[in-house]
């Protein structure tokens, strides 16, 4: 678990194909270098967030440090797109004692959106990002947390429906702490939306399947009541 606060930027250093027998299916090996500071306690199997994907070191030394990234994490994330010398935002993976400046954040890249725009704000930038996959709009609320390449992000606007989309807005102090904010127009970012979204749409979802065709009656009532308030007002 991770709490989308990036402790430092690495830069990719080296990136190689994994052997598809060894790893059984392919995938790509990443260096990632200019990161001593997070190596100080790191451990062969430890968990890193790379751009807001969970990573496991694979080897290591005083500089740097390699990860495996499987197939279906290149597909979903914007990692498949790194090159040599690209930047990437890092942290590990949180401690019992950690301050949760951020928000719970899993290192599981939901999709990727495209920047629509990059709109300064005084010393503040604003982006508008589009979904690849537009439903998880559903999920996305103004004021709410998103983690975008694995920062903690709040929402400041969304937009529904087939061309919708969501804003966010960064912060003089982020931008020098993240590499999303040199992205231009036209690029792609890792998001994870809030995990809590996704257990009250189940558990709701839950409840009224339970009900066995009694859930009607339970809406009924809850706009009923609501009418009433609303009349006696």
């Amino acid at each position: 678990m991770f709490t989308g606060l990036v402790e430092t930027m690495g830069m990719v250093s080296a990136l190689e194909p994994l052997d598809t027998t060894e790893s059984g299916g392919g995938g790509t090996s990443l260096t990632i270098t200019d990161c001593e500071e997070i190596l100080t306690d790191v451990h062969l199997g430890d968990s890193i967030s790379v751009n807001g994907a969970c990573l496991t070191v694979t080897a290591f030394e005083k500089n740097w440090f390699k990860v495996g990234v499987a197939p279906e994490t290149l597909r979903r994330t914007n990692l498949g797109s790194l090159t040599e010398t690209s930047k990437v935002n890092l942290e590990r993976a949180v401690k019992g004692e950690t301050r949760m400046g951020g928000h719970i954040v899993q290192g599981h890249v939901d999709t990727i959106a495209k920047i629509l725009a990059a709109t300064p704000d005084e010393n503040a930038l604003v982006l508008r990002l589009q979904p690849r996959d537009i439903t998880i709009l559903r999920y996305i609320v103004e004021k709410g947390f998103i983690t975008l390449d694995g920062a903690s992000l709040t929402v400041t606007q969304v937009k529904d429906g087939e061309d919708g989309w969501f804003e966010i807005m960064l912060i003089a102090y982020t931008q020098e702490k993240i590499v999303t904010a040199a992205k231009k127009v036209g690029d792609f970012v890792n998001v994870e939306i809030d995990v809590v979204a996704k257990y009250v749409e189940k558990g709701i979802e839950a409840y009224f399947a339970g009900t066995a065709g009694g859930n009607m009656s339970i809406l009924e009532k809850m706009v009923g009541r609501i009418v009433d308030e609303k009349l006696k007002q």
